[in-house]
């Protein structure tokens, strides 16, 4: 049964049992972790068929997000040592596909205007969310301590993001919607 009505007083359960409020800081911080894993695998689907698609890559990234929303709904120190956890090479995977997509991009000298193509759009709205995520995060480490190799993953991840966007503009033949003032 999907349905266990025991949410319908506002609560939810954190991994380890405890309840909390449906709006409490933890469950906005890994409840936005997993609009953005549903964003890319809307925007993974979209680069499915493109030639150097990235599908695997955003499969990846999906799976540390996943990683990322169990740590995020863990209080128990317990339980948390005890999941799978995000590793300095997580980060270290992002910024080498950041760098390596970088080398096949104009030079840019100005904004960039979110969309160029569907799947370049959708990278922004990504982007967006991440960026969103990372925030939901900053306002919980007030509260407890978060593992910092979280943190710098979700940074990497918006900035890959929005090179990533730009490679689906560039690699369909479209010129990029600069911001000129």
């Amino acid at each position: 049964m999907i349905y266990t009505k025991t949410g319908d007083g506002g609560t939810t359960s954190l991994v380890g049992g405890s309840r909390v409020n449906k709006d409490d800081v933890r469950v906005e911080a890994y409840g936005t972790v997993d609009e953005l894993n549903s964003h890319i695998g809307l925007l993974a689907e979209m680069l499915r068929q493109c030639q150097g698609s990235y599908y695997d890559e955003l499969k990846t990234v999906q799976r540390n997000l996943f990683t990322i929303q169990t740590l995020l709904a863990t209080e128990d120190e317990a339980i948390y040592a005890r999941l799978p956890q995000l590793k300095d090479d997580d980060v270290k995977a992002l910024e080498h596909q950041i760098d390596a997509i970088t080398d096949r991009l104009p030079k840019l000298h100005s904004f960039v205007i979110a969309g160029g193509n569907l799947a370049g759009a959708q990278c922004h709205v990504c982007r967006t969310v991440c960026r969103r995520a990372e925030r939901r995060m900053v306002t919980l480490s007030h509260e407890v301590k978060l593992d910092e190799t979280i943190q710098r993953y979700i940074n990497r991840l918006s900035d890959y993001l929005f090179v990533l966007a730009r490679l689906a503009v560039v690699m369909d033949g479209k010129t990029e919607d600069l911001y000129i003032n």
